[in-house]
């Protein structure tokens, strides 16, 4: 049964790419491509990155045939398998191995700036999967390291749970009263039957008048008078009756009755010069 390391993946292919022969280092300032012949490369053909397990390899292969050229197996990059120039975006440094061991370091090129780019994304995007896998790795290994806990329950093992806060009505049973002063205010039953009771009819104004006694007046003398003068008017005799009032004619002048009435009524009789007129 093949493993996961069996199986290779392409990540990136190029058809056009140029290889140089490059001359060696000659200090530590890095490689620059204007010291290369860039008009006569050396071979061209076609680019393919694949990726096996944790290590991806750049592989130079024939246009037509797709025969492998040179292959150089890159385990980190940036690193020592893959460099960039000083001068250029476009040109990369690689070092190529044999199965023998063997390696030599040779400069490559891609006429058109996207595919550089293409190819340098193609490589950062392999590793940063690489590191994150063994992320993984180590944090599952540090998990499975620590004691387990064992949380299940024992047998016959209960729990109780105390919920406040919160009554229940029980079949049958009244509901708990609610405090007073607290909620919202409580409000008046209507009244039975659904009617309003009617306000109370005022009193007849003359029953009012009926009841209300007024008390007689106090007699008063004038110049001073004594007992006597209030026993001479008890002795006075009472005034003669008048006539009632004709009845009021038929005709619409009702004017005309209060004058009639006027000059009909009868002189009073003189009262004796010893009694005292109020």
């Amino acid at each position: 049964m093949a493993t996961e390391s069996e199986y290779e993946s392409v990540l990136c292919v190029k058809p056009d790419v140029s290889v140089y022969r490059i001359p060696p280092r000659a200090s530590n300032r890095g490689y620059r491509a204007s010291d290369w012949k860039l008009e006569q490369p050396d071979w061209t053909g076609r680019l393919r990155v694949t990726s096996k397990g944790k290590v991806a390899y750049i592989k130079l292969e024939d246009k037509v045939s797709g025969e492998l050229f040179a292959q150089a197996p890159v385990e980190q990059y940036p690193g020592i398998a893959v460099e960039t120039v000083t001068d250029s975006s476009r040109y990369f440094v690689i070092r190529i191995q044999d199965g023998t061991g063997r390696s030599a370091f040779i400069g490559i090129g891609f006429s058109d700036r996207g595919d550089a780019f293409d190819f340098n994304v193609s490589l950062q995007d392999h590793f940063k999967w690489v590191k994150q896998e063994s992320e993984i790795s180590k944090e599952s290994q540090a998990v499975d390291s620590r004691p387990k806990l064992d949380l299940g329950f024992k047998e016959g093992q209960t729990i109780k749970l105390s919920i406040g806060n919160i009554t229940t009505k029980r079949a049958g049973g009244a509901a708990k009263p609610r405090p007073a002063g607290t909620g919202a205010p409580s409000l008046l039953p209507p009244p039975p039957g659904g009617r309003a009771v009617p306000p109370p009819a005022p009193v007849p104004a003359s029953v009012a008048i009926s009841n209300h006694v007024t008390p007689p007046p106090v007699p008063r003398t004038p110049h001073g008078g004594g007992a006597a003068d209030v026993l001479l008017d008890l002795d006075s005799p009472a005034p003669a009756p008048t006539s009632a009032p004709a009845p009021a004619s038929a005709s619409n002048d009702l004017w005309g009755d209060f004058s009639t009435a006027s000059s009909s009524a009868p002189s009073q009789a003189p009262q004796p010069a010893s009694w005292v007129q109020f």
